[in-house]
């Protein structure tokens, strides 16, 4: 391997080397501060060297299994960034909770490798292989910590269900090996245009994509979704439906972008289906929740149906850009806004004798007890709504443009309902916050936990604002790939 390969994957190296760093450190010495310090530490070494390889020239093919150019490159960034967060956020929520949590920012770190593994993937054996080191890793901060039957019950559940969509996914892959004769991505869409057995495609395309439906929790896919949510630690629940999701939603677009996956009608009709049955019973299966981690997690199953919508899109012709830019875009502001969401349930949920506060009556009166609190959890759902001036309002705006572009007018209509459906139950959880509070008892806000959501919300804000700049850079990476 070339001296220019191995600094392409100077990303991928320098979390592998912290990861290894960060072993040694909780075998030798366990202090919940330090294990912390030194993961968030290692989180902004992976995202500099993110972005000192993108000043120096992409793309770059690293072996048929890897590629390194703007779209893997800005996956990674966020997948990163979502994961420093999360270290910090997770400090307040496990220091108090007097057992020894240092193994848990190991795992995320681990499944922070396997987001930015799928992120480079140009092949079947690299997606496997980021795709279990992901999932493997989750088992374990599901589960975590080992008290509690609920995040057991969610831990299983979720092992049993991602090993058999992952069953689909490999049968899947050896069907198209059989048709292709390659693992490699850029291989099958040399394959495709030279002709092949069109049923094997058809099966083994379906198979991977009911496999990658359970992952992403689609409908019909997304039985598993609430239980899990609600049972996983708020920090894990945080991760999952972030940096997870959009890892294996990236590695997915980018294989159907190579096979050519739009010319086979049939693939595009059962996309069609599932992602309207998830805008539409997504948001109906939220509205009369009041758990606040079930809601959200009925409320994401209809976010990847907006994803899929601007997937489609990519059918049009000449639409591809706009689909990939719409889904960039809209990954970055559903990253930002999911993690404020859950860091607002992580800093309330502190107290080491009792569960996650995540029931809709605990949050009562929140402004009169937290304002400041009440404010960072506002503006969230506000952009998970997709109000103006916020960065979920551009993200969801990319999705309408790309349907109307595409005239996929029925989804489009379902995206408008969804999304007046959504801003219901959105403004419901703020509209308790701002009734009289049932008890006096006071929050505290931890101090760093505190400055990590006010980070995040600047942030969310500045996209929803001003997001020219991004924009700007998501152009050219969507221009580049297609």
């Amino acid at each position: 391997m070339s001296n220019d390969a191995i600094f392409a994957l100077l990303p991928l190296i320098t979390l592998s080397t912290v990861i290894l760093a960060l072993m040694l450190l909780i075998a030798f010495r366990r202090n919940l501060a330090l294990t912390c310090g030194a993961a968030v530490s290692g989180c902004i070494l992976t995202l500099c060297s993110i972005f000192l390889v993108n000043n120096t020239g992409v793309p770059q093919q690293v072996t048929p299994l890897l590629v390194v150019d703007g779209y893997a490159l800005i996956f990674s960034a966020m997948i990163v960034m979502v994961t420093g967060f999360i270290c910090v956020l997770a400090y307040e929520y496990y220091k108090c909770r007097g057992e020894q949590q240092d193994e848990f920012y190991l795992l995320l770190l681990l499944s922070c490798l396997g987001g930015m593994t799928l992120a480079h993937s140009t092949h079947f054996a690299s997606l496997i292989l980021g795709l279990e080191l992901l999932g493997v890793a989750l088992y374990g901060l599901i589960a975590f910590p080992s008290r509690g039957r609920l995040s057991l019950e969610a831990g299983l559940k979720y092992l049993i269900l991602s090993g058999v969509s992952s069953a689909f996914i490999l049968f899947g892959v050896a069907l198209l090996y059989a048709s292709f004769g390659s693992l490699s991505f850029s291989a099958l869409s040399a394959a495709a245009s030279a002709g092949t057995n069109p049923l094997f495609v058809l099966v083994g395309t379906g198979l991977i994509f009911a496999g990658v439906s359970f992952k992403l929790s689609l409908v019909p896919f997304h039985m598993w979704t609430p239980d899990v949510y609600q049972g996983a630690p708020a920090p894990t629940t945080a991760f999952l439906t972030t940096a997870s999701k959009g890892s294996i939603f990236a590695v997915i677009l980018r294989f159907f972008i190579s096979l050519d996956g739009y010319q086979y009608t049939t693939i595009l009709e059962g996309l069609f289906w599932i992602a309207l049955a998830s805008i539409l019973f997504g948001n109906l299966l939220a509205l009369m929740q009041t758990n606040l981690k079930r809601l959200l997690a009925n409320s994401s199953i209809a976010h990847l149906g907006y994803l899929l919508v601007a997937f489609l899109a990519a059918s049009y012709v000449g639409g591809k850009a706009l689909a990939v830019e719409a889904v960039i875009f809209f990954l970055l502001a559903y990253f930002l806004t999911s993690l404020g969401v859950f860091g607002v349930i992580t800093l309330m949920s502190t107290d080491p004798d009792s569960p996650d506060n995540d029931e809709l009556p605990q949050y009562q009166g929140l402004f009169w007890r937290r304002p400041i609190m009440a404010m960072f959890f506002s503006a969230m759902l506000l952009s998970l709504a997709g109000i103006p001036l916020t960065a979920g309002f551009v993200g969801k705006f990319y999705i309408l443009t790309a349907a109307v572009q595409a005239e996929l007018w029925v989804l489009l209509g379902a995206v408008v309902i969804g999304s007046g459906i959504g801003l219901f139950y959105y403004l419901r959880i703020i509209f308790v916050m701002t009734e009289q509070p049932s008890a006096n008892d006071e929050i505290t806000m931890p101090v760093v936990g505190g400055w990590a959501m006010a980070t995040l919300t600047l942030i969310m804000l500045t996209l929803g604002i001003y997001p020219s700049p991004i924009i700007n850079w998501v152009s050219e990476i969507a221009r580049l790939m297609t």
